[in-house]
C-alpha cells in the first residue's frame, strides 16, 4: 500500500506540473515565456557542470555536408566499434566490405590525455507540408559532445584538433584513388587500380631507397616548409629512352604514397586561364603528371622564333587563312603560364602536391621549366641493368637464381635493351611457362640486338665518311699529290751523289 501510495502522489504531482506548464504556454505571452526559459537555462547551466558542443552534417542550407562531420564520424567509426551496441552498415563504393557507423542516439566514451569524454549521435526530424500529395520528411542528424568544464581549453584545442586529424588521415588512407584527366577546364575521373609497386619496379636497390626516402620525408614535412616558407610541393623530372619505366613509376609513387593522380593533357588546354583553372581544382596528396612535355613546342621557348618564320615564309592569303583558323583551335598555353602552375602564387592553393614531367629527351626543354626548386628531383630511367633483370624474374619467373643469369648479365653489360623489351621476353609463352625456355629467349633477343648494334654503329660510320664535303676530298686529293711530287724532286737519280764525290783528276 505505501507504494501504491507513493506512485500515485507521484502522478498526481507530475500531472499538475503538466497542467501548469499548460496554463503557462497558452496564457503567457511569448516574451515573457522566453524570458523565464532564458533563466531557467542560466540556472541549469550553472548546476550542471558538463559542457556540450554540437557538430550539424549539413552547413549552410544543407547545400554541403559539413567535413568536420565527416571526420567525426570516421574517428568514432574506427573508435567506436567496441563499445557501441547498435550500428548502421553500408557498403563501401566499389568495394566488397562494409563501413560501420554509429546508429541514432548512441553513445560511446573515449580518453584524451587521461581525460574522459562522451560522444552521441542524435537526429531531428521535420515533416514537409501535410496537404502535399508526397510528404517529405527532412533529417538532420548531428553528433554531440560532452564533457566536463574544467576541461574546456584541453578538449576545443587539442582534443578536437587530434579528433579532426585522424579522421581525415583514415579518410584518406581508406578512399578509392582517383585518376582524373582533363577535357578542356574540366576534370574527369576513373577509380585508380594500377598494380604498380616499388618492389615490382625494375631499378637499382640503391636507387630506389633513395627515391621510396625521398617521397617519404616529403609527406611527412607538412610544418618544415610552413617553417622554410615554401609551398608544400615537389617536382620530379623522369627521364630516358621509351620504355624505361616513367609511367610505371608514376603509378608505384602514387600507390606508395596514397596519392591521386591528375593525368594533365596540355593539348587540351585552351590557354592560361583554364591551365589556372584546374590547378585550383586539383586536391590535396595528389600527383599531378605531365607527360612526354618536350613533344610540346611551344612550351621550349621556341612560340616567337616559330611565329616569325611562319610569318615570313606565308605569303598566300587562303593559306593564313587556314592557318589562323587551325591556331585558333590550338592550345594557347605558354611557358610563362606553365611556369606560374608550377610554382607561382596559385601553385600554393591547397597542399601536399607532387607535380612530375616526363620526357625522352631532357636536352630539348627550356632550362627555366627543369630548375631546380621547379623540378626539384632529377631521375633518369636507363637501359635495364643485371640489377633490375633480377627484379623482373623474380616477378615474371619467381627466380632468383640460375645459371644462365651469369650469360645475361654479360650481355647486358653489352646491350642496350629497355626494361620493357626484358619483361617480353620473360613473359611465358605457355601456361605454366618453362622459366629456362623464358631466359634462353632473353638471351637469343640480347644477342640479335647485339649485332643489330654493331651493324648499326658500321653503317653510321661509313654514313659519316660519306658525308665528307666534295672539296674537302679534292683538297686532300690535292695535298697528297703535291706531297708525292715534292718527295720525288728532292730524291736524286741513281749513281748522281757519287760522280759529284769522285776527284776532278780521276
Amino acid at each position: 500500500m505505501a507504494m501504491e501510495s507513493v506512485l500515485s502522489q507521484l502522478g498526481s504531482i507530475i500531472a499538475g506540473l503538466m497542467f501548469v506548464w499548460a496554463i503557462f504556454r497558452q496564457y503567457f505571452p511569448q516574451d515573457l515565456r522566453n524570458h523565464i526559459e532564458k533563466y531557467s537555462q542560466r540556472l541549469v547551466n550553472f548546476v550542471y557542470p558538463y559542457i556540450q558542443i554540437k557538430f550539424n552534417e549539413f552547413t549552410g542550407e544543407r547545400l554541403k555536408r559539413s567535413e568536420a562531420y565527416l571526420a567525426i564520424e570516421t574517428y568514432l567509426s574506427s573508435n567506436s566499434s567496441m563499445q557501441a551496441k547498435r550500428f548502421t552498415a553500408d557498403v563501401v563504393e566499389n568495394r566488397q566490405s562494409l563501413a560501420l557507423t554509429m546508429d541514432d542516439h548512441e553513445e560511446v566514451a573515449d580518453v584524451f590525455e587521461g581525460v574522459k569524454l562522451w560522444w552521441s549521435s542524435g537526429k531531428t526530424t521535420t515533416k514537409g507540408p501535410s496537404f502535399s500529395f508526397y510528404p517529405v520528411t527532412d533529417e538532420k542528424r548531428y553528433y554531440t559532445l560532452t564533457f566536463h568544464k574544467r576541461q574546456r581549453e584541453l578538449i576545443i584545442g587539442p582534443y578536437l584538433k587530434h579528433v579532426l586529424k585522424e579522421g581525415k588521415a583514415i579518410n584518406v588512407k581508406n578512399r578509392l584513388r582517383k585518376l582524373y584527366t582533363n577535357s578542356g577546364s574540366k576534370w574527369s575521373h576513373v577509380v585508380f587500380e594500377h598494380p604498380a609497386t616499388f618492389q615490382t619496379l625494375a631499378m637499382e636497390p640503391e636507387k630506389k631507397k633513395e627515391i621510396i626516402d625521398d617521397l617519404v620525408t616529403f609527406s611527412n614535412a607538412e610544418e618544415f616548409y610552413a617553417q622554410i616558407g615554401r609551398a608544400w610541393k615537389r617536382g620530379y623530372l623522369l627521364y630516358g629512352p621509351p620504355g624505361t619505366g616513367k609511367s610505371t613509376m608514376i603509378a608505384a609513387m602514387a600507390n606508395l604514397l596514397g596519392y591521386d593522380l591528375y593525368d594533365l593533357e596540355l593539348t587540351a588546354v585552351k590557354d592560361n586561364t583554364e591551365l589556372r583553372k584546374l590547378l585550383i581544382e586539383t586536391s590535396s596528396k595528389s600527383i599531378i603528371v605531365i607527360e612526354d612535355i618536350d613533344c610540346s613546342v611551344d612550351l621550349t621557348g621556341q612560340r616567337k622564333n616559330k611565329m616569325e618564320k611562319e610569318e615570313k615564309e606565308e605569303k598566300d592569303p587562303v593559306r593564313k587563312l587556314a592557318k589562323e583558323e587551325t591556331e585558333s583551335k590550338n592550345s594557347k598555353v605558354t611557358l610563362s603560364g606553365l611556369l606560374n602552375f608550377i610554382d607561382g602564387l596559385w601553385s600554393a592553393c591547397g597542399g601536399e602536391r607532387i607535380i612530375v614531367f616526363t620526357t625522352n629527351h631532357v636536352d630539348k626543354l627550356d632550362p627555366a621549366l627543369i630548375r631546380r626548386g621547379r623540378m626539384d628531383k632529377h631521375i633518369k630511367l636507363s637501359y635495364c641493368s643485371f640489377e633490375a633483370f633480377k627484379v623482373l624474374a623474380k616477378n615474371y619467373l619467381k627466380l632468383e637464381s640460375h645459371h644462365l643469369f651469369a650469360k645475361i648479365s654479360g650481355l647486358l653489360e653489352e646491350t642496350e635493351m629497355t626494361p620493357a623489351d626484358v619483361a617480353e621476353n620473360l613473359m611465358p609463352k605457355t601456361s605454366p611457362g618453362n622459366a629456362e625456355t623464358c631466359l634462353e629467349s632473353l638471351i637469343g633477343a640480347l644477342e640479335k640486338a647485339k649485332e643489330e648494334a654493331q651493324i648499326k654503329a658500321e653503317e653510321e660510320e661509313k654514313r659519316v665518311v660519306s658525308l665528307v664535303p666534295k672539296e674537302e676530298k679534292e683538297q686532300d686529293i690535292i695535298a697528297n699529290e703535291q706531297s708525292r711530287t715534292k718527295k720525288l724532286s728532292t730524291e736524286e737519280p741513281e749513281g748522281q751523289s757519287s760522280a759529284k764525290v769522285a776527284p776532278a783528276g780521276a
